[in-house]
């Protein structure tokens, strides 16, 4: 499965290749993709809500302030 999500106060690249990293460790996730640019994120995998729950964790950790 496939999913875009929309990112709310991404501030920089960097932050989005750390969120991208870290969010490829989940299980469950096969691919990531964070757009800076264009404040998008792609989810390719099982995603169940847990699966999102984590992803919210780790994106939070980066950056507090980013959410979806």
């Amino acid at each position: 499965m496939k999913r875009t999500y929309t990112l709310k106060n991404l501030d920089c690249a960097t932050c989005a290749a750390l969120m991208e990293e870290s969010i490829r460790g989940i299980e469950g996730i096969d691919d990531v993709s964070i757009s800076f640019m264009t404040c998008r994120m792609v989810l390719e995998g099982d995603i169940t809500a847990a699966v999102i729950a984590e992803v919210r964790r780790r994106i939070s950790r980066v950056n507090p302030d980013t959410t979806f």
